[in-house]
């Protein structure tokens, strides 16, 4: 008997107009845009696909909850409902609220890492290494080998491999490694997962040489959601249960709740170490806000808690997983490579295999996101040669073993429609790739130039 089809758990109630322009506008506005997808005006985008980061929809309760914003300046109600969830379902008894995640990542960097340090982690992501570089530290990728072969269907690429980081820390000693940096899931790597059975290895290890685990846990849930589904022994197991244990064997965790929890803006600073949590709240105070609202209106806190709750619903996280994997089928279907097994958040198109004939140097992903935008108007992102930067030391490239395009795929924004024109629409491009051209800088910021960086064909 063949699988019923499934449907999302929710039904729409409000929506929000979109428009395809001609292809002449989208021709003109990626040459304004100086061939960035982050620099086109939302309005000239048809379906946007270049982030899950704060564009995702509020439920009714969530809506609801920000009209229950106590906006005091100190002591929020929305404050202690806020950490009373974090604690409820991350297990992080000490919280301390930010603007977003970068906001966690920029405190923990500026608490724990001194100049010289060396941070160990499973592959960088682009703002977390920049924080610690401009702490001092040196970031170091002890991920495992399947994680750089777009190709491999590893179930957990987001593993640490441990041969990697008793390597470095033999080398460096472990008094200079102020904490391991484990993200779940791994972003850059195609939004792969770590398992279980591997944060346990890594913790027994971490006890044994007297180091911290610190959890980028951004998309702990998606995470939870495939150990549920691949890792043995867990099937049967809530993903809200499992979420648990996957925190339970970190010190401490930096959180965007712009992505699993469902807001458009808001993150948080988790902590089990009391000293360590009011070194942070003296912190916050500098950089965010005070300690109860962390540069957030009450309102915000307070979906951010709703949507947390929401957040690890088994049925929830099933379709919004199940959706990204129905672009990525129809993607694998139509011979488009993309980085497997499809990953929690986003469809990787392989932009290297794609578009053979784009040297390197000449930015293939960035050449792509531009080309899938001006053929579809649908807006995507690149994650290769541009997001990895220049050596700090030689000022050359980064070159990474992938060089990718993010199909990033909001929360209970989209349709399987809009699934279906996207694929389409790279089915498109990659009929005519012989036409995409690279691209050279006209303007590279000093910081992650992938965001205002701007472009001209070569």
């Amino acid at each position: 008997m063949a699988p019923h089809s499934w449907a999302e758990p929710w039904k729409i109630k409000v929506v929000e107009p979109i428009r395809l322009t001609s292809r002449s506008t989208r021709e003109q506005a990626i040459r304004e845009a100086g061939y960035n997808t982050f620099l086109l005006r939302s309005d000239d985008v048809y379906i946007d696909l270049l982030t899950d980061s704060g564009t995702n929809a509020m439920s009714d309760r969530q809506w609801a909850g920000m009209m229950m914003g106590d906006e005091a300046y100190a002591g929020s109600r929305n404050f202690y409902h806020l950490a009373e969830t974090v604690d409820r379902y991350y297990g992080f008894p000490q919280c301390i609220p930010t603007h977003q995640g970068r906001g966690a990542e920029h405190l923990l960097s500026r608490l724990l890492i001194h100049p010289g340090d060396h941070v160990p982690g499973n592959m960088y992501f682009t703002t977390t290494r920049l924080h610690q570089e401009l702490a001092g530290g040196t970031f170091h990728d002890i991920i495992i080998d399947d994680a750089h072969d777009p190709s491999s269907l590893h179930p957990f690429k987001g593993n640490v491999d441990l041969t990697k980081l008793d390597r470095l820390v033999k080398a460096v000693g472990a008094s200079r490694i102020p904490y391991l940096s484990i993200a779940a899931t791994v972003n850059m790597a195609g939004g792969q997962p770590i398992s279980l059975q591997n944060l346990q290895e890594i913790r027994y290890y971490a006890d044994t040489h007297h180091l911290r685990i610190m959890l980028d846990a951004t998309r702990a849930v998606e995470n939870a959601w495939f150990i549920q589904q691949r890792e043995p022994g867990q099937g049967e197991r809530p993903v809200a249960e499992i979420l648990r244990d996957l925190c339970r064997l970190a010190d401490g965790a930096t959180m965007s709740g712009k992505k699993d929890s469902l807001v458009n803006i808001g993150g948080w600073l988790g902590l089990r170490d009391p000293d360590l949590a009011e070194q942070a709240r003296n912190l916050v105070v500098v950089y965010e806000g005070l300690h109860t609202y962390g540069g957030l209106a009450g309102r915000d806190m307070e979906a951010m808690a709703i949507g947390i709750e929401e957040s690890v619903e088994d049925d929830h996280i099933r379709a919004r997983v199940g959706q990204v994997e129905y672009l990525g089928n129809r993607l694998i279907a139509a011979n488009i490579p993309v980085v497997l097994p499809i990953g929690g958040h986003a469809v990787f198109l392989d932009a290297a295999t794609m578009l053979p004939h784009i040297p390197r140097f000449a930015f293939p992903a960035q050449a792509l996101a531009a080309s899938l935008y001006v053929e579809s108007g649908v807006r995507a992102m690149e994650r290769g040669s541009v997001s990895a930067g220049r050596d700090a030391e030689t000022g050359k490239d980064r070159i990474p073993a992938l060089e990718l395009v993010r199909l990033t795929i909001p929360r209970r924004v989209y349709t399987q429609a809009h699934m279906d024109v996207t694929a389409e629409a790279v089915e498109q491009v990659m009929s005519n790739r012989d036409g995409v051209r690279g691209l050279e800088f006209e303007y590279e910021p000093q910081y992650l130039r992938f965001f205002q960086a701007r472009f001209r064909p070569i």
